[in-house]
């Protein structure tokens, strides 16, 4: 099945879902196969050492450290990996009300992480940003 490609469509169909689980990022030394008992949500292999997205939970039973506690929304729209704009348009709602966005792109949705303490109002900022298309 392909993405959607049409902004305008996209915007309409967001329909954002929010997990109810706080997540934080962490960066590790060593090898992902050290940290895959953790099941993490997301990794990437950067320069300076493996990030992994885990839940709060995990990360302090684990005893690694993290800076920020997030939110994940997942817009449930099945966007093409090759969409132009959707990540432009729903970042810069959210930065006009002072809310970061990290994030991840899968095959079939985007996933932004939120401050946790931001989530309630970033999920309202979604919803207009669809009744706006």
């Amino acid at each position: 099945m392909s993405g959607m490609t049409d902004l305008q469509q996209m915007i309409r169909t967001l329909s954002p879902k929010m997990q109810q689980e706080d997540y934080v990022f962490c960066t590790v030394s060593g090898d992902l196969n050290d940290y895959v008992h953790l099941a993490p949500l997301a990794t990437f292999i950067e320069q300076e050492g493996l990030t992994l997205v885990v839940s709060r939970q995990v990360a302090e039973h684990a005893g690694l450290s993290y800076e920020g506690i997030f939110r994940c929304i997942t817009l449930t729209v099945h966007s093409s990996l090759e969409a132009v704009g959707l990540t432009a348009a729903f970042s810069a709602a959210l930065a006009e009300q002072g809310i970061s966005a990290n994030v991840i792109a899968a095959y079939y949705h985007d996933h932004i992480f939120v401050p946790a303490g931001k989530a309630v109002q970033a999920m309202t900022v979604l919803q207009q940003l669809t009744q706006s298309a």
